[in-house]
């Protein structure tokens, strides 16, 4: 179970796909930097399918600007 201000039921083997999908696609587009790493931004995304919160909700649980989120 990860962890994101409440519990999300979420599963590692979901979480480690996804990060590595975010991780190729990064790669292959060449893009710089990010404020997340793929492993957060992934997280970020499940929970928001998941629990469906606002970006402004999301971007204060994980530091970042509602524009990031």
């Amino acid at each position: 179970m990860r962890f994101y201000r409440a519990a999300v039921d979420l599963s590692r083997p979901t979480l480690n796909y996804l990060a590595g999908v975010l991780r190729r696609h990064r790669k292959a587009i060449g893009s710089p930097g990010r404020r997340l790493n793929p492993g957060r931004q992934a997280l970020l995304v499940l929970v928001h399918l998941r629990k469906g919160d606002t970006f402004t909700e999301l971007g204060a649980g994980f530091g970042v600007s509602t524009s990031t989120a």
